[in-house]
C-alpha cells in the first residue's frame, strides 16, 4: 500500500501536511481512538481520507448531509478515488452499482447519513463490505449541547461495537462541554485521543456593527464586494426573499435559499452557488453544514446568530482555502431581546437555558468587545491569543468611556417604571419625552423623568443595548419583553462595579475597502481565463467549478506560469490524476504556445519527476533513428519502453537490453545509458 505522505502529493496534489495532520493520520493508522478539533478549512477530511487510501478494507463516513457528501464524493472521485454514497437521494441503479462495488471490494471510501445506521439491514451489508474503520464528520452533532444536534448520531456507538472496529470524530466546532459529550456517545468507554488543533481563522477579517438603516448597511457591503462569492445569513424566510430581491435590483447576482423551499429550487440554488464564481445567496442556516465551497470570500449576517458556536460555524464557511476572506456581522437591540426571548421559551431544562445564555453573552461579549475580536472568541474555545490586527477593533480602535453613570440612570428608570417596560418607552423617560404612554401611566412625574435629557435618543439605544450586550439587563418573557435588571447590573447600581462601553458610533458599513485582489494587476488577467477555461470545464464534466481545480491552485497558476506538465505538477492541488485529465488543457491557457499534446505515458512520468529523462531521451532517440551517420534503416522505441527506461533508471546496457532488446540496445544503448548515468 501507499505511504499518508505518498497519498498526500499523488492523490491530493499537496507537498506537505497542514498543522497537526501527519499527527492525527498516524494515530488513525494505529488504530487509535480519535476525536479531533481542527478550525474550518484547516484540512479535516483527508485526516480520515488519506488512512483510508493506505490499506485495505472499505472505511465507512457518517456524514450529517446529502449535500456535504455528494459534493466530497464527487471530489474524490475526481482525483481518482474509489468513493460512493448511500443515501435517500440515490437512484435504485446507483444504490445497485454502490452495493456492486462494495461486494467486491472495490469502495475506498462509503458515505452515509446517520439515520441509515440503525438498519439491520445496513449492518450487515457493512459487515459484508469489510468495512475497517469508522469516521464520524461533524462530530458535533452527536452532543446535546452543540448547536446543531442530531438523535441519529447516537447509533454510531452502538454501530461500532457490532462491527468491532476503530473510529475517529472530527469537528470545527465543539467547547468543553461538546468535547467531553462526544466522548461519552461515540467512544464507547474508550479515552479518545484528543487533539486540539485550534480554532483560528486568521484568514478571515472579523467585523461588526450596530444596525442602522440593516438593509442599506448589507446592500453597502455586498456592493463593495462585487465580483466575489459570498453568503449572507438571515433569521427569517421572508428576509431571505426581500434582501435578495434587493441585491438584484442593484445590479447584483443573488439568489435566496430557506428551509420553505421545494426540494428541487433549494438544489437549483446548491447548484448555482458551487459552479459560479460571483454568486451571493441570502439564507437562513438551512444553507448550513453542506456548503463545501472553497472559494467562498465573505460571510455577512443580517441578523445576530443564536449562539458564539453558530457565529463561528457559519464564518468559517468562509475563506476554505486559506486565502483572504471577511466575516461582517449586524446586531441590534431586537435581535438580542429575540435571542433571550427563545432561550426563555424554549422546552429545554433550566441548565440548558442558562448554557444557551452564557453561549448568547459570549457572542453579544464578542460584538460588544473594545479589544482584539480574534482574542475574545478564541478566549471562549480556551485559546488564548495575541491582538491579531485583522479585525475592525485592532484597525480602528474604539473610542471608550466609564459608562457607570449612564447605566445607573437607566437602572433606575427600569426600576422606577416597575420593569415592566421596553426600550422605547425607556428611552422616552430617560429623554423626557411626552408620549401617549407617558401620560397614561404618569411617568412624566418620576424622578427618573428627563435624567438623560443632556444625550439623544441614539444615545440611550446604544446605553441599552450595550446593557443587554454585558447581561445587565435582560427581556422578561412573562412581561412581554420587559428589560428587567440581573444580579451584574445590580451590582453595578449599587456601585459596587464600573463598566466601559463603546463610543458607539452608527457608521452605515464597515470602512474596510473591498477585499484585496487575490493576484497582482499583471496577473489578473491570466487569472480570469484559468477561471473561464475551468468554469467551461466544469460545466462540460457537470461539476462544481473548484473540484476541476481550486482557486488557490488557479491563483499559483497565474502566479508562477508553468510551461510544462513538470513545472505544473509542483503546483499546490494538481495531483496525478488531475494533471493527467486537465494539465495540458490549463498550458495552454498559460503558454499559448504549448500546442503539442503530450503522449499520455510522459504526462504520468511528470508526476513522478521522471519526465526530464524521458524528453532528453526522446531527443537521443530523434538523432539516432537513422544511425549515428542518418544512413541506416530508421529503428525507434515505443513510448512505453522509454517511460520504463525513465522510471527503472538501469545502470548498464546488459539491464537495457532486456527493456530494449540487442538491436535496439545497439543502436541507442550508449546515449540512453549515459542520460540515464547523468540524470
Amino acid at each position: 500500500m501507499l505511504d499518508a505522505s505518498h497519498v498526500l502529493q499523488q492523490v491530493f496534489g499537496f507537498d506537505q501536511f497542514r498543522n497537526g495532520q501527519h499527527e492525527i493520520i498516524s494515530a488513525v493508522l494505529r488504530d487509535e481512538p480519535v476525536l479531533a478539533i481542527m478550525p474550518t478549512g484547516g484540512g479535516k477530511s483527508l485526516c480520515y481520507q488519506i488512512p483510508a487510501l493506505t490499506r485495505a478494507g472499505t472505511t465507512l463516513v457518517v456524514s450529517p448531509l446529502i449535500a456535504l457528501m455528494r459534493d466530497q464524493v464527487n471530489a474524490l472521485r475526481a482525483n481518482g478515488v474509489a468513493a460512493r454514497y448511500l443515501c435517500s437521494a440515490c437512484t435504485e441503479n446507483e444504490v445497485s452499482q454502490t452495493l456492486r462495488e462494495l461486494e467486491q471490494g472495490e469502495v475506498r471510501l462509503l458515505y452515509m447519513a446517520p439515520e441509515r445506521l440503525a438498519s439491520e439491514r445496513t449492518v450487515s451489508m457493512l459487515k459484508r463490505a469489510n468495512v475497517v474503520h469508522i469516521a464520524v464528520d461533524e462530530a458535533h452533532c452527536v452532543s446535546q449541547w452543540g448547536h446543531d444536534f442530531r438523535p441519529d448520531y447516537l447509533e454510531i456507538g452502538r454501530l461500532k461495537r457490532r462491527l468491532n472496529v476503530s473510529i475517529s470524530a472530527f469537528t470545527a466546532t465543539a467547547d468543553e462541554d461538546t468535547r467531553s459529550e462526544i466522548i461519552t456517545r461515540l467512544f464507547d468507554g474508550e479515552t479518545p485521543n484528543v487533539f486540539l488543533y485550534g480554532f483560528d481563522r486568521p484568514n478571515i477579517h472579523l467585523s461588526f456593527a450596530a444596525k442602522d438603516k440593516p438593509r442599506q448597511q448589507i446592500l453597502n457591503y455586498a456592493v463593495a464586494r462585487r465580483g466575489t462569492a459570498g453568503i449572507v445569513y438571515c433569521g427569517t424566510r421572508a428576509k431571505t426573499e426581500s434582501l435578495a430581491k434587493a441585491l438584484r435590483d442593484h445590479g447584483l447576482d443573488a439568489d435566496y435559499y430557506h428551509g420553505g423551499m421545494d426540494p428541487q429550487d433549494r438544489a437549483r440554488v446548491e447548484k448555482r452557488f458551487n459552479t459560479e464564481d460571483a454568486l451571493i445567496v441570502v439564507a437562513t442556516v438551512a444553507f448550513g453544514m453542506g456548503v463545501d465551497k472553497p472559494d467562498i470570500r465573505w460571510v455577512a449576517h443580517a441578523d445576530l446568530p443564536k449562539s458564539i458556536e453558530s457565529y463561528y460555524q457559519e464564518i468559517g464557511r468562509a475563506g476554505r482555502d486559506g486565502a483572504d476572506a471577511e466575516a461582517y456581522c449586524l446586531y441590534g437591540v431586537d435581535d438580542i431581546r429575540l435571542r433571550r426571548t427563545q432561550i426563555d421559551e424554549s422546552l429545554a431544562p433550566p441548565e440548558r437555558r442558562s448554557a444557551d445564555h452564557g453561549r448568547l453573552n459570549a457572542l453579544l461579549g464578542l460584538a460588544e468587545t473594545v479589544g482584539c475580536r480574534r482574542v475574545a472568541l478564541l478566549s471562549y474555545f480556551g485559546e488564548g491569543s495575541t491582538p491579531c490586527g485583522n479585525c475592525d477593533v485592532c484597525s480602528s480602535p474604539p473610542d471608550t468611556f466609564d459608562a457607570s453613570v449612564p447605566v445607573q440612570k437607566a437602572l433606575s428608570a427600569i426600576l422606577r417604571t416597575g420593569s415592566s417596560f421596553g426600550s422605547q418607552h425607556l428611552v422616552d423617560v430617560l429623554v423626557g419625552k411626552m408620549t401617549e404612554k407617558i401620560t397614561k401611566f404618569g411617568h412624566e412625574a418620576l424622578p427618573t423623568f428627563g435624567v438623560g435629557r443632556d444625550q439623544t435618543a441614539q444615545y440611550w439605544n446604544s446605553v441599552l443595548r450595550q446593557m443587554m450586550g454585558h447581561d445587565l439587563v435582560r427581556p422578561d418573557r412573562e412581561k412581554f419583553g420587559a428589560l428587567v435588571m440581573t444580579e451584574k447590573g445590580r451590582e453595578i447600581l449599587k456601585g459596587v462595579t464600573q463598566i466601559t462601553f463603546r463610543k458607539d458610533s452608527f457608521a452605515a458599513v464597515s470602512g474596510r475597502p473591498k477585499v484585496v485582489s487575490l493576484v497582482s494587476d499583471e496577473d489578473a488577467p491570466l487569472l480570469s481565463a484559468l477561471k473561464a477555461k475551468r468554469r467551461a470545464l466544469a460545466e462540460q464534466a457537470d461539476l462544481p467549478a473548484y473540484m476541476i481545480f481550486a482557486d488557490r491552485t488557479l491563483v499559483a497558476m497565474a502566479q508562477d506560469r508553468p510551461n510544462s506538465l513538470d513545472e505544473l505538477i509542483k503546483i499546490p492541488g494538481v495531483g496525478a490524476k488531475k494533471l493527467d485529465r486537465y494539465g495540458q488543457a490549463f498550458l495552454e491557457v498559460i503558454s499559448p504556445q504549448v500546442g503539442q499534446k503530450v503522449h499520455p505515458k510522459r504526462r504520468k512520468l511528470a508526476v513522478s519527476g521522471a519526465g526530464s529523462v524521458f524528453d532528453r531521451l526522446i531527443e537521443a532517440q530523434a538523432s539516432l533513428v537513422r544511425g549515428p551517420h542518418g544512413l541506416d534503416k530508421p529503428l525507434s522505441c515505443s513510448a512505453s519502453a522509454l517511460a520504463k527506461l525513465s522510471q527503472l533508471r538501469p545502470s548498464s546496457l546488459a539491464d537495457i537490453e532486456r527493456l530494449l532488446g540487442p538491436k535496439k540496445t545497439e543502436r541507442f544503448g550508449i546515449a540512453f545509458l549515459e542520460i540515464l548515468e547523468h540524470s
